[in-house]
């Protein structure tokens, strides 16, 4: 369906919502998903809320690097810290970015992958 030349289906089943879409915001979203470690550190949260002493464990990367790639997932606002006492714990903001992450994973099952690797060449 289109109006005035735009596409309106923006759900994930196929609905139409709405006439605009945020194009900045959603590549906003993927650049700071755009690096492996931060997949990872979005992987572990999915599972609940961890410490950062527990996701640098859990990365293999030093405290500061773990801490650079935090930095960059609360810039975008897609996870939150919370101080208690001396530690910091990290959760997602939104249960949709781990789904987010999965149906990336899916579309690698389904083939994409293929593609991908050809690309790398």
């Amino acid at each position: 369906m289109t109006m005035n030349g735009a596409d309106l289906r923006d759900g994930a089943d196929g609905t139409c919502r709405t006439s605009r879409h945020d194009h900045e915001a959603v590549a906003a979203v993927f650049r700071a998903l755009s690096e492996p470690v931060r997949l990872q550190i979005v992987h572990s949260l999915s599972d609940g809320e961890r410490r950062v002493v527990d996701l640098v464990s859990e990365v293999g990367l030093a405290q500061s690097t773990t801490s650079a790639h935090l930095a960059v997932l609360r810039e975008a606002g897609l996870v939150a810290p919370r101080a208690v006492g001396r530690s910091t714990y990290y959760s997602l903001t939104t249960g949709s970015l781990g789904a987010l992450v999965h149906r990336a994973e899916e579309l690698l099952d389904e083939g994409l992958h293929a593609v991908v690797h050809r690309h790398e060449d």
